[in-house]
């Protein structure tokens, strides 16, 4: 039988070798949880500090209010949500058997009866969930980072940072900010490696997270927020720890998802107000919420109650969409507002850097895994894992393309800007489809492609054999040729 030529089948059988060197050790455990690991949904972490939304930017990820969003720090302990055959929660101490434990749904969030555990004494809690959003990947929301309680920030560094001992549990990061502060880009550094080993830019992305505040509610917020993260994406130390940057309203996300028809009729009752009126009243939180009296028939409650499920902006932005008739009915405001809100961009996103590299991140990963487990616990004699594991890594042009991006961002390598953009974006800077690789729009015909193709081949074929190119951009030239090349394999396919 011929060897494996993909990356993750070569991962593979490194594993399955792994599992008969180790079979019957104390290893053997955890090289089978690397095993299965191979085959899960990816697995994406959502990080930041305390109050950013990471739970709220959660549940509009899945589409349905599972993470408690009250007031107060919410998550204090790492909370996987899986998709799962029934509904159920999983807690792991740190110490004894992982086991099941009851739970009640608070206002549609899972409250978690922990019993006798405190959470310093919680490794992580498990939520499996029916959900087709769940099913390509599970999201772990951490404890926000500078949490008045150090040790509820320790949990997020102890989980997302890694060390020789162990590597961080996530595949990839979703990392939410407010704004960008030298205490995030410290954050970031602490789990990223300018080289192979833990998150990159290939698998994190920033999130600016309640971006309708940046513009104080405003209808152009959004705009403002975008313009922003725009700014934030040329920043060389944000390119050089994450992705890409996207403004995000988590709150009208969640919430557009979830409108009810009661809500419905009040964005239409003050839609019938007098215009003045409800201008007015929308001036300020305090004085949507706090007015006793108004021509718009809402109680103080109700306005309340609108006010904490969509905010000012969404109330601004639903009420504007229902004035122009870009929305006549209910399920038609709930599209608009989502669309309104950022959510789509950053699914897009999490599509084209995520998922289509979902082999990559999970190879990546695994390698890290069983890197971490020689390391403690050479292999027995004979059974050359370390070299093939090696042999893998040096070789996998997936994870050369990762370096070579990595080295593109830092600065590693002395290009022109122009040509450090046409580069990224061959490496998959901008998203791992074909299509995005190459510059042309997903409609692109069979015959657009290769035509963009062979301009890219020819262009860095001639920069790779140009005796005025230093040696890094050369080597550099020449992977991006190996990168062609696979195109040019998967086109003819």
């Amino acid at each position: 039988m011929n060897p494996p030529t993909t990356l993750l089948g070569q991962v593979r059988g490194l594993l399955t070798a792994a599992q008969r060197a180790y079979a019957g050790s104390a290893q053997a455990d955890e090289v089978d949880a690397i095993v299965r690991r191979l085959d899960e949904p990816l697995r994406v972490a959502i990080a930041g500090k305390v109050k950013a939304g990471k739970s709220t930017l959660l549940n509009a990820l899945v589409g349905e209010e599972l993470a408690p969003t009250n007031a107060g720090e919410c998550t204090k302990i790492v909370t996987w949500y899986c998709d799962g055959l029934t509904y159920r929660v999983t807690l792991h101490p740190h110490e004894g058997d992982a086991r099941t434990v009851p739970f009640t749904r608070d206002g549609g969030a899972v409250d978690v009866h922990l019993g006798a555990c405190d959470a310093d004494s919680v490794e992580r809690l498990v939520v499996e969930w029916p959900s087709s959003s769940l099913r390509t990947m599970t999201l772990i929301d951490t404890p926000g980072i500078a949490s008045l309680s150090t040790s509820v920030s320790a949990r997020t560094h102890a989980f997302l940072s890694s060390s020789d001992e162990q590597v961080t549990p996530a595949d990839a990061v979703l990392y939410l900010m407010r704004h960008l502060h030298a205490s995030d880009i410290d954050f970031l550094e602490t789990f990223h490696d300018q080289e192979f080993s833990q998150p990159s830019p290939v698998n994190a992305i920033a999130v600016l997270s309640r971006a309708d505040e940046i513009g104080v509610g405003r209808l152009d917020a959004m705009a403002s927020a975008a313009r922003i993260a725009e700014r934030y994406r040329g920043d060389d130390k944000v390119r050089r720890l994450c992705q890409t940057v996207v403004p995000v309203a988590g709150l009208l996300a969640q919430s557009g998802q979830g409108l009810r028809e009661d809500e419905y009729k009040r964005f239409e009752a003050l839609r019938r107000a007098p215009g003045a009126e409800v201008d007015a009243l929308l001036l300020s939180a305090d004085r949507f919420a706090g007015t006793p009296t108004t021509a718009t028939g809402l109680t103080p409650i109700e306005r309340r109650d609108l006010l904490d499920r969509y905010g000012l902006y969404g109330i601004r932005v639903g009420l504007a969409l229902l004035r122009d008739g870009e929305a006549r009915t209910s399920s038609e405001l709930a599209d608009a507002l989502v669309a309104r809100s950022g959510l789509d961009q950053l699914r897009a996103v999490l599509v084209s850097q995520f998922a289509a590299r979902r082999d990559t991140l999970k190879a990546r990963s695994a390698l890290l895994a069983m890197e971490a487990v020689l390391r403690r616990a050479p292999a027995p004699a004979g059974a050359g894992l370390e070299s093939e594991l090696e042999r893998i890594t040096a070789g996998a042009h997936e994870f050369t393309e990762i370096r070579l991006l990595n080295a593109l961002r830092s600065g590693a390598v002395d290009v022109r800007p122009a040509e450090a953009v046409v580069m990224e974006r061959l490496l998959g800077g901008a998203g791992a489809s074909i299509a995005a690789r190459l510059g042309v729009p997903e409609t692109a015909s069979a015959d657009e492609r290769r035509a963009a193709l062979d301009l890219e081949l020819a262009r860095w074929q001639r920069r790779a054999e140009n005796p005025l190119s230093s040696r890094e951009v050369a080597d550099a030239a020449r992977e991006l040729v190996r990168t062609c090349a696979g195109i040019f394999v998967t086109l003819q396919r």
